[in-house]
């Protein structure tokens, strides 16, 4: 009896207003192409920064050292995730001695990492979720060393099924030079993704330049491997391939050819990892005549001891590096036992 009051013909369906409404057919499209890209069930493509993740993480071109290194580790808290650092590396052939000491703080929503060299250069890092698709990046370093400032402004958008990415570093909105970045990530089918990299210069109100890259990323249905393929309008292609053989063994080729009017050159590198109950090893092996090994073994949870090697047979050189990493902690076991978030 009430809807009664609400609706003076009750028996008879109701009825839209017949008004003109310019805005609905534009939203009923757009829910329509949602609801259809929904039902294809397409999986989330990645970042562009991370699209070459797999096989960086087999190489070693992030892992290799010289000389003698050594961190320490001290965890405060886990909840929120509260650690001290201590980095100690000297007798580098490439590198000066340096100390760093850093701190890490991390919640649910918040992630600050900053750190400071015994030459007082100092950098800085701080993520915000806004939410569970939205984050804000900062990155700063700050030297005493003129041209080695950089402030760096990040947003990261993630999609069901793409990833949208805009940066900018050391922009300065009065003339608008700096270094302006955009990427986007879209998953065409379940195994293959494209996108695009654009990046614009200005170094200076009078010098401008703008370049384009092209990127593709194929994974296998068990995603057992991973192919790649990165190409720049200036003659530049990058190519990965990840395959993962076993539970324990990863390898990992990487390419680079550069076929621009001024250089000629490619680059190709063949890396595999192993995965022992406690340790990792990673060897590598790339065109320029390199052979790299690095071998991180962990005696307990909280020690672990480095060896790293490169020998270049066309130069005639080599470096070895040693290296020790020590965790401690004031907490519990109980404390221990937490996930940190």
């Amino acid at each position: 009896m009430a809807d009664d009051l609400f609706n003076p013909h009750p028996s008879s369906p109701s009825v839209a207003p017949s008004y003109f409404n310019p805005i609905s057919p534009f939203f009923n499209a757009y829910d329509r192409f949602a609801q259809w890209r929904a039902d294809l069930g397409l999986p989330h493509p990645g970042t562009v920064e991370n699209l070459q993740k797999e096989a960086k993480a087999t190489h070693l071109s992030n892992f290799i050292f010289d000389g003698a290194r050594a961190d320490l580790t001290k965890s405060l808290s886990m909840n929120p995730l509260f650690q001290v650092t201590h980095a100690f590396a000297l007798g580098s052939q490439t590198l000066p001695s340096s100390y760093n000491f850093g701190a890490i703080f991390a919640n649910q929503r918040v992630f600050l990492q900053g750190g400071v060299d015994h030459e007082g250069n100092v950098n800085a890092r701080f993520n915000h979720g806004w939410t569970q698709n939205n984050v804000t990046k900062a990155q700063a370093q700050f030297s005493q060393q003129a041209g080695h400032n950089m402030i760096q402004l990040e947003h990261d958008y993630q999609g069901q099924d793409f990833s949208l990415n805009a940066k900018a570093i050391n922009p300065w909105p009065a003339d608008l030079t700096g270094i302006y970045m955009g990427s986007y990530l879209q998953s065409l089918t379940k195994n293959l993704a494209l996108g695009v990299e654009t990046l614009y210069q200005r170094p200076s109100p009078e010098e401008a330049e703008l370049s384009t890259s092209y990127l593709a990323k194929y994974t296998s249905n068990d995603k057992s491997w991973i192919a790649t393929a990165q190409m720049q309008t200036a003659g530049i292609m990058q190519a990965t391939y990840w395959h993962k053989l076993s539970e324990k063994v990863e390898v990992a080729a990487d390419l680079q050819v550069i076929a621009a009017p001024a250089r000629r050159d490619a680059i190709a590198t063949l890396g595999a990892k192993y995965d022992l109950r406690l340790a990792t090893f990673r060897a590598q092996l790339d065109s320029t005549g390199k052979v790299s090994a690095l071998l991180e073994q962990r005696f307990t949870p909280n020690f672990a001891f480095l060896v790293s090697g490169e020998i270049d047979h066309f130069k005639n050189a080599a470096k070895v590096g040693v290296g020790v990493m020590i965790e401690s902690s004031t907490l519990t076991p109980e404390e221990m036992g937490m996930v940190p978030p």
